[in-house]
């Protein structure tokens, strides 16, 4: 069983030992003893979302090494100061691997992974990289251009909608590749964006999806929402939505789309297994369908026969690498070149994204 706490009941443990401690209990394990495996989240875990889908990832590790693995889930715990505490004090405590779940805890998270070399530290969504220290991220935009082909095929007036939490690279390659997959069915699509600056408040969310929908945007894409606040909302309107992460079909049983889903048990499964061969070797890993960690799931019924043979064509050349949402001719929304005819962006460049593609009516926030 996986054993879910709180920021509350972690900070009180911090308090109780007190830092000094915390930086200071470094202890190695015996070989007998279980691997202690802690995953800290920025969001409460529900059933649905980001955290959902990184704790669901831990469930084959579990189920594979019994009782020689004990893991943890930290869940709500604010990026800054108090996750450095946490995540120091699950270290201390004999925690050796350590999933730091949002992109704010790379420094601290870093600083962890330099103090202790016998710990492995996997990263969501960050950049840098050491021996024991990986970030990970997911190639989310390889789904959600699939999801944007469905997107313009049932909607009537061409106007697309996406409620985003923070504008950081991984979710601006998102919204792009839906805008692109769109355009590929309907050239004159149009995505307006509204960016939450949250990844967790469901009142903001809503409020969000029903402005898009009040400029007649009659899909919405929930792009890393925590909760099925914007889902859910559609659904009473009677409009489309799609989300990532991880399925929300049951708040939106008739207007639900399709999800861009992430499979993290595949990553989480080698590095533990590498951990505890004494093999891990930090690296970037940008995973996605070709690794089985992204993949399209819960089509409506409603999407076009044509639109989903060329779907499911378009997802498999993905797939085995003979296709990219990102190939070129792409034109940013200044109108600029983007991708040159011919060619295709690689990784470096799309995980370093800082604009919008041609079709994006939203500027993005300075």
């Amino acid at each position: 069983m996986l054993k879910d706490l709180t920021r509350r009941t972690l900070m009180k443990g911090v308090a109780a030992t007190g830092l000094a401690t915390v930086m200071s209990g470094r202890s190695a394990f015996a070989a007998d003893t279980p691997l202690g495996i802690t995953l800290v989240v920025p969001s409460p875990i529900g059933d649905v979302g980001w955290g959902h889908a990184l704790r669901a990832g831990l469930e084959p590790i579990k189920a594979a090494y019994g009782d020689k693995v004990k893991v943890t889930v930290l869940e709500n715990i604010m990026e800054g100061p108090d996750a450095d505490r946490i995540m120091t004090k699950t270290v201390a405590d004999g925690n050796n691997f350590l999933i730091a779940g949002s992109f704010g805890y790379q420094n601290g998270a870093l600083q962890i992974a330099r103090r202790n070399p016998n710990v492995t530290v996997l990263h969501a969504s960050g950049y840098q990289v050491a021996p024991n220290f990986s970030p990970f991220a997911a190639k989310n935009f390889e789904g959600t251009y699939l999801l944007g082909m469905a997107a313009a095929a049932v909607s009537k007036t061409g106007k697309l909608g996406s409620v985003s939490a923070f504008a950081i690279p991984e979710l601006i390659a998102s919204v792009n590749a839906f805008a692109l997959g769109a355009q590929a069915v309907n050239p004159k699509a149009e995505v307006s964006v509204v960016w939450v600056n949250s990844w967790f408040d469901p009142a903001k969310e809503q409020e969000a999806a029903k402005a898009l929908i009040a400029q007649n945007c009659d899909v919405i894409f929930s792009n890393a929402q925590d909760t099925p606040s914007v889902v859910a909302a559609c659904e009473e309107a009677g409009v489309y939505s799609l989300n990532l992460n991880s399925s929300m079909k049951k708040y939106a049983p008739k207007f639900y789309l399709g999800c861009a889903a992430t499979d993290w048990s595949p990553f989480f499964k080698a590095s533990v297994d590498a951990h505890l061969a004494g093999t891990f070797k930090g690296a970037n890993a940008f995973l996605g369908m070709k690794e089985k960690v992204v993949h399209v799931a819960d089509w409506n019924p409603n999407i076009p026969a044509d639109t989903m043979a060329k779907i499911k064509e378009v997802e498999a050349k993905i797939a085995d690498g003979s296709a990219s949402p990102f190939a070129g001719p792409i034109s940013k929304a200044d109108g600029s070149e983007a991708v040159a005819s011919g060619a295709t962006m690689p990784d470096a460049e799309i995980i370093a994204m800082d604009w919008h593609v041609k079709g994006i009516t939203t500027p993005l926030p300075k």
